[in-house]
């Protein structure tokens, strides 16, 4: 039966990413019953302890120092060995990010344990857990379990439900002090590329553009319809490398990988590598002229048409459901 599981809470420009809380949710189901420790890394992150716990973690601990301000993975490694040692888990559960894909695999190879990544589910059967995580870019799902050692893994964001979050929670917070040395890389500056403020990976709603987009003025008009929704903005690779938007936005094998409850894919093909990166979204909405596109054999909803015709429909019609 597993006793403890750490969960690392991923803080992103101010705030707690939503993975971190799946990750809780996660872990719940890991420790059936056992305890369930938030871990914050940074140089002020005692604020962020409390939100954890509202969120089903049964205590918190925080490292801070100022060699943890901005990720290395040098310096987080460090930190987070220091506490496994110190706390003694059973199992450590990470988002998969671009700060999870980095570090875990690292952490795994110098603890000697074996590392689940991408999961998408889990299920505690009898003390042991089964992970579920997609191969073959999404065409197949296998189960997979660590049968000895630190059980570890890393979750696919939009997957598993957070639990509710109830202010009446209370935890233990306590602090590790860890000594932070001999970092191979130092941060100097941070320069962001922003999208507008909704982390891709973890939107409810994508509405996603291809090269059927034409140029940047066309991604103009799918942002519209993104920020009418609460959503955000996405693309193909050939619209990155038409250069009509940045590379931030792709979505695909080579790109980011999302599972929104709502794409809408708006001049897109389908081609296969794009298709690995979204096909588990929840609902799929295709908008493309040509009937034949291969976008269609995957959607939910299908509309042949031009898309700036489409779309300016689309947007009048959410316009005034939202006034009345």
């Amino acid at each position: 039966m597993t006793k403890k599981v750490i969960v690392l809470g991923e803080i992103r420009q101010g705030e707690l990413r939503n993975v971190s809380f799946e990750a809780i949710a996660a872990a719940k189901k890991m420790a059936d019953g056992g305890e369930v420790v938030g871990l914050l890394l940074g140089d002020n992150v005692t604020n962020f302890a409390n939100e954890m716990i509202c969120y089903g973690a049964d205590r918190a601990v925080t490292v801070e120092h100022p060699n943890l301000q901005a990720y290395t993975p040098d310096a987080y490694s460090q930190a987070v060995i220091r506490v496994i040692e110190i706390e003694k888990p059973e199992g450590l559960i990470f988002g998969h990010t671009a700060l999870g894909k980095d570090l875990s695999p690292r952490i795994a190879a110098k603890v000697k344990s074996g590392l689940i990544s991408d999961a998408v589910d889990l299920e505690n059967n009898s003390g042991e857990i089964i992970f579920t995580r997609p191969i073959y870019a999404g065409k197949a799902f296998e189960k997979r379990t660590i049968r000895g050692g630190l059980i570890f893994a890393t979750i696919r964001p939009n997957n598993i439900a957070p639990l509710d979050k109830k202010e009446s929670r209370t935890g233990e917070i306590t602090s590790i002090d860890v000594d932070i040395k001999d970092l191979r890389t130092v941060i100097k500056e941070v320069v962001r590329k922003t999208t507008g403020g909704i982390d891709l990976s973890e939107a409810k709603i994508i509405v996603s553009g291809g090269r059927g987009v034409k140029s940047k003025e066309g991604f103009e008009l799918l942002e519209e319809l993104a920020n009418l929704l609460g959503g955000a903005v996405g693309a193909s690779r050939g619209a990155c490398d038409a250069e009509y938007c940045d590379y931030s936005l792709q979505i695909g094998q080579t790109g980011k990988v999302v599972t929104p409850d709502l794409y809408i894919a708006c001049g897109i093909s389908g081609a296969i590598q794009h298709i690995a990166g979204m096909s588990n979204s929840k609902v799929i909405v295709a908008i493309n002229k040509d009937p034949e596109a291969n976008i269609f054999s995957i959607a939910d909803y299908g509309i042949v048409g031009d898309l700036f015709e489409v779309v300016p429909l689309l947007i009048e019609e959410f316009k005034s459901v939202a006034v009345s």
